[in-house]
Parts: structure tokens; C-alpha cells; sequence
């Protein structure tokens, strides 16, 4: 156990720079949408760039925000019908489980990894903006490498091993606590 405590740790910090990254482009999108807003508020005519330039962060926000939705165990899972299995067959589940999330993470790294090498178009945005499409292809690899790390969190990940009766406990009392002078 001595490995994985400070990779848990790492998967943790590494998913709080990926928070701030979704963030980030999220409102940089944002920035250049109002700029084009505004533009065409103001002077009647639309910059041709700001589209384009908009949406080369989607694949960003989308391959970062699955990396950090894994990392809390809000992906997609069947936990009605993994909790009505007895308690070895939903330990058994929860491990082709990870071991499925893995595979896909292995994927990604490798064929990502090939898109990215290849990526050799350059997006116009305009005539003076030109941006190599490798900006958005690397994010496929590195969303990769991220879910193998937040493997590491073994079980944690998987919806199916919370208990609600505790979680419910857990923000009563922290909501009793915060009204108590």
C-alpha cells in the first residue's frame, strides 16, 4: 500500500488541474462568444474567426470532463441491477468493471496516440490565426493516461460500494454542524 497512497494523491492534484483546464476553456469559449457578441453589437458586423476558435476547446472540455466525472464515479454504471446481485457477484462486476474502464484507457492512449502523431492539418481560423490540429488531438491520449491514473482509486471509483444510509448520515450532521453557533 505504500505505492498507491501517493498516486492517490497524484490522481487527486492531477485531477484538480484538469478541473481547472475544463474550466479554462469553458471560459475562454465563453470570452470569445461574448467578443463576437459584442462586435456585433457594436459595429453591425460578425468576426469570421471566433466560431472556429470557440469550438477547437469542446474536445477539450469533453475528454478532460470524462477523465474528471470517472475520478467521482458519475460515469455511466448499472447500480440497481449490481446491487441486487449477491455481494461476491458485484465485487466480481465492480472488477471486469475497472477492468473494461482500463482497456478503454489503454485505447485511448494507443490509437490516441497514433491520431496525435498524425494530426498534421493546420485549422484556419482566419488568415492570421492557424492552429495545428495536434492542439486538439493530444487530449486524446492524455485523457488516457488520467484514467489509468485515477485507477489507483480501485473501488472508490464505482458507485456500487457507497452506502447512502452513511452518506445521508454524514451530511446531516455536517449540515447540523454548521448551524450550531
Amino acid at each position: 500500500m505504500g505505492v498507491l497512497h501517493p498516486l492517490r494523491r497524484l490522481s487527486d492534484s492531477v485531477n484538480q488541474v484538469a478541473i481547472v483546464l475544463c474550466v479554462g476553456c469553458i471560459l475562454a469559449m465563453l470570452g470569445i462568444s461574448f467578443t463576437a457578441f459584442l462586435y456585433k453589437l457594436f459595429t453591425g458586423s460578425t468576426l469570421s474567426w471566433t466560431y472556429s476558435l470557440a469550438r477547437l476547446f469542446l474536445p477539450w472540455i469533453g475528454f478532460l470532463s470524462m477523465t474528471i466525472s470517472l475520478r467521482y464515479g458519475e460515469h455511466v454504471a448499472m447500480t440497481l441491477l449490481v446491487r441486487s446481485l449477491p455481494r461476491i457477484m458485484v465485487q466480481i462486476a465492480a472488477g471486469l468493471c475497472l477492468a473494461v474502464i482500463g482497456l478503454f484507457a489503454l485505447m485511448l492512449i494507443w490509437y490516441g496516440w497514433g491520431y496525435f502523431t498524425n494530426a498534421t492539418q493546420v485549422y484556419m481560423v482566419s488568415d492570421q490565426i492557424r492552429i495545428p490540429s495536434k492542439f486538439t488531438a493530444v487530449v486524446v491520449p492524455i485523457s488516457g493516461v488520467l484514467m489509468l491514473l485515477h485507477l489507483v482509486h480501485g473501488f472508490a471509483l464505482l458507485e456500487h460500494f457507497l452506502d447512502e444510509r452513511d452518506m445521508i448520515d454524514e451530511l446531516i450532521e455536517a449540515n447540523d454542524g454548521e448551524r450550531r453557533p
